[in-house]
């Protein structure tokens, strides 16, 4: 089925996602999908449209992991932005940055508070946390294996439950600093990055498309011309949304986003907002498309349209939008060096 990534040697580590995703209801834990990720390499991918399409890929079998997965990739580059090393390569990684009711505060060199939404609970090895500093914050490294601070049992939400997200309790642990206070929000690494969410959009989108055709064909609806009219247009519109996903990411991550961060930042967020819309759209279609089928507890596409819908309700859409269009309305000449610069 994933034949056309074997030179990478994924192709067996996505059919072992797509599998774990069936058995999400059975409570299985993602850590041996993620370890099999990790040791495939695709995540330490340099290349920014080879490390997209591996973020599609991911996503469209299994949009918890592939989560997982983006935190990972973020940490990394991280990692790398401030010249620090990872000690552990097969150890999972996560960016939480989300407060809980008690917010994280640092006293005396030590933090108190913790972080809600903290995804790979029992997964993740190492968290990089937002920590407050005067008038911004810092980044510090925590090793979060300690299930006694862990409260997985706080995720109420109705999609994405595989994430195994939760709160975790940060107090009494001493931070190690990563980078300066304020560097987490430099450009074109903060906004600039949210082609990674953007990719996830897209690929649980194709997934979920996927699994519609799947569905109506094995009964013989595929063919009905209101289902071409409503799904198709939709794989148009997704084969497109990945040709703005990749050019984010390869400016992001070039030294095109280091000479102009707002063009970064603009087509990271557009690129955010296109493959939302397209998700939501997505979802109501597929709804559509199936009837009450869709809604039966066991159904596969009412999984993946739970888990999609929970995650594009990211934060800062409205901000996103505003930011992304006074940059590209404020910059004179032609609107086409927008893509090519």
């Amino acid at each position: 089925m994933f034949d056309r990534f074997d030179s990478s040697g994924i192709g067996p580590v996505l059919t072992e996602l797509r599998r774990a995703a069936l058995d999400e209801d059975t409570g299985a834990s993602l850590e041996p999908s993620m370890a099999a990720l990790l040791r495939s390499g695709c995540l330490t991918e340099i290349d920014p449209v080879a490390l997209t399409k591996t973020l599609v890929a991911v996503a469209e079998v299994n949009l918890p992991a592939a989560r997982l997965a983006e935190g990972h990739v973020n940490a990394l580059q991280l990692f790398a932005i401030h010249g620090a090393m990872q000690d552990d390569a097969m150890s999972l990684l996560g960016v939480w940055g989300a407060d809980a009711a008690d917010p994280v505060a640092l006293r005396d060199d030590t933090l108190t508070g913790g972080k809600r939404y903290a995804s790979g609970l029992g997964i993740v090895t190492h968290a990089i946390v937002t920590v407050p500093w005067e008038d911004t914050s810092r980044l510090a490294v925590l090793d979060v294996t300690d299930t006694a601070r862990h409260a997985p049992e706080t995720w109420r939400m109705s999609g994405m439950r595989a994430t195994r997200s939760g709160d975790i309790d940060l107090t009494g642990m001493r931070p190690d600093w990563l980078g300066g206070p304020g560097d987490y929000y430099r450009e074109p690494y903060f906004v600039g990055g949210v082609w990674r969410i953007s990719a996830l959009q897209l690929g649980g989108t194709l997934g979920l498309l996927g699994e519609a055709r799947d569905w109506l064909a094995a009964r013989g609806r595929l063919e009905a011309d209101a289902q071409v009219a409503r799904l198709g247009p939709l794989i148009g519109r997704s084969l497109a949304a990945f040709g703005l996903v990749e050019r984010a990411a390869e400016v992001a991550t070039g030294p095109a986003g280091r000479s102009d961060p707002d063009r970064a930042v603009m087509l990271s967020a557009q690129a955010r907002l296109l493959t939302e819309t397209l998700a939501l759209d997505t979802v109501a279609a597929v709804e559509q498309s199936i009837g009450m089928a869709h809604f039966e507890d066991a159904a596969t596409t009412g999984r993946v349209a739970r888990d999609l819908a929970t995650y594009c309700r990211q934060a800062a859409r409205d901000a996103f939008e505003q930011r992304a269009g006074r940059i590209a309305l404020s910059r004179p000449g032609p609107l086409s060096e927008l893509w090519h610069g």
